[in-house]
């Protein structure tokens, strides 16, 4: 059996009233690839971020390849061998790949050299590990799946041996996440070890040799991938039996609430991203919008929110023009019955040092409810926070906690309780269910289909393909920002795949 790469013993943390890590036990092996798992909030980053040092543990001990550390810092966690990519990346977006991989690591006072070096040593990692990526390309202009292998490039060039990836694959395509679990093959096949977080049941059965399972703060079992499944795996998480597959009835359509004709967005480069698109939705169905990410879709939601001008086209909404391409105000079409979950909950969907029930409101902090003449009614916002804290199960169940210490999912339920509480005519939503835990997806899907059955049009896109077929009455699937075809939800996955990757008369073909 392989030796012990780490060893958490009793492992102990609380911020204020939070109990956040409850007496971990965890042992990883060398040269494996473990698996955490658990809700949000139970306290799997807070445990990671302990064992790479941005966090100091009050009890506890970590033992690194059987001799014990003290990690103070990341620094520490480098020195020990350790690495990590966070879900939300470190990365300085105005500097190059290059400058990004070498910072804080430079072995020279001389910039010029350690540069030279670092180009040769980043050549070689990136034809080692496949991960090749323009080393003098800039950050902000790298979509996310390079990015985040420069995420791993920056810990393979500090050395490390052991590799924690914090949900790696809530920002990544089927097709780059296939990739990066080849280069953990890889890594794990060269003796490194990786521990992988993650809320995606299938990944963990698919690539993990071990995986642990928190809940609430506790680390509650530990199974060989090879002896467990899926919903054993997802029991031990929730501590009941989820449902993992979406139970809903037959829609029942009605009236147009949602038509887009021939709709054009370009992006900031003056790049054409939505292509004389057009489409409706009913009250009464779901449609789903299925594409590889940058093929339009989070353009569209943004020209049909208002957040975004359209270049042409129209939108209507209930059977009132919208004006899409001058002064569309997201707040009016909020008034007019739209409400909207945007892809990027961080950057658009909260703002992360408010608390929990001014983010509740946002958007909506107009509204006569919460007060008038410049003051704001504090206890009814608090009030209406701590319901939907309870409707969603929010946790920690704190309104006064800043949104940036809830874990993401929670973050996401946030967004989503404020939006579908409002009980909109029309649900734009995007990527509803990124970064969520099992349990929570139930939940999230099975509120989707209540919206439906309400009587609610809903325009859904999702990178998950499985999500938008589970979910989805009808599906559009978009590709270089054009609608390249309609299927229903009973669709074999590989014509959609085929859609999906433009080659739409091989998916004509497949029917």
């Amino acid at each position: 059996m392989e030796p012990l790469a780490i060893e958490l013993k009793g492992i102990d943390k609380s911020f204020g009233l939070v109990h956040a890590n409850r007496n971990i036990n965890l042992s990883v092996r060398k040269g494996t690839i473990h698996g955490i798992i658990g809700e949000n909030g139970a306290g799997k980053s807070t445990l990671m971020s302990i064992l790479y040092g941005f966090y100091q543990a009050d009890r506890g001990e970590i033992l690194v390849d059987g001799r014990p550390v003290a990690i103070k810092d990341p620094n520490a966690a480098i020195a020990a061998g350790i690495g990590m990519v966070h879900q939300h990346f470190m990365l300085v977006e105005n500097f190059t790949v290059l400058e990004n991989v070498m910072l804080g690591a430079e072995d020279s006072q001389i910039l010029n050299r350690s540069i030279a070096k670092a180009r040769v040593e980043l050549k070689r990692l990136e034809k080692d590990y496949a991960l090749e990526v323009d080393p003098d390309a800039l950050i902000e202009e790298l979509p996310v799946g390079l990015q985040q292998r420069v995420e791993i490039l920056k810990a393979l060039y500090r050395r490390a041996d052991i590799l924690i990836l914090d949900e790696p694959t809530g920002v990544l395509t089927p097709a780059e996440a296939d990739h990066l679990f080849r280069i953990l093959g890889q890594l794990k096949a060269e003796g490194k070890t990786v521990i992988l977080i993650t809320h995606k049941l299938r990944e963990i059965m698919a690539v993990t040799d071990a995986v642990s399972v928190m809940r609430r703060g506790e680390m509650v079992a530990t199974r060989r991938t090879s002896e467990t499944s899926v919903e054993e795996l997802a029991e031990l998480m929730v501590g009941r039996r989820v449902l993992l597959r979406v139970d809903k009835g037959e829609a029942r359509p009605g009236a147009v609430r949602l038509s887009v004709k021939g709709l054009t967005v370009r992006d900031g480069r003056g790049v054409t991203m939505v292509d004389d698109v057009s489409l409706e939705v009913r009250e009464g169905e779901i449609v789903g919008i299925a594409g590889v990410a940058g093929n339009g879709q989070s353009e569209l939601l943004e020209a049909i929110s208002g957040i975004r001008k359209a270049v042409k086209g129209s939108v209507t909404l209930a059977g009132t023009p919208v004006d899409v391409t001058g002064a569309a105000d997201p707040a009016e079409l909020r008034r007019r019955g739209l409400a909207h979950v945007p892809e990027d909950r961080h950057h658009v969907g909260l703002v992360l040092k408010f608390e929990e029930s001014e983010n509740a409101i946002l958007g909506y902090h107009n509204d006569a409810r919460y007060g008038s003449g410049g003051f704001m009614n504090i206890e009814a916002i608090r009030a209406e926070a701590e319901d939907n804290i309870r409707k969603y199960d929010i946790r920690p169940p704190n309104p006064r906690l800043k949104t940036a210490n809830f874990s993401g999912g929670n973050q996401q339920k946030i967004v989503l309780s404020r939006e579908m509480e409002r009980d909109p005519d029309v649900l734009i939503i995007g990527q509803p269910t990124r970064g969520v835990d099992v349990g929570a997806i139930e939940f999230i899907h099975r509120r989707i289909i209540e919206m439906r059955d309400a009587g609610k049009a809903v325009l859904l896109v999702s990178v998950e393909l499985d999500e938008i077929r589970a979910l989805s009455d009808r599906i559009l699937v978009m590709f270089a920002g054009r609608v390249v075809g309609e299927r229903l939800p009973d669709a074999s996955e590989g014509e959609i795949g085929l859609l999906m990757a433009g080659v739409a008369d091989r998916a004509e073909a497949a029917r």
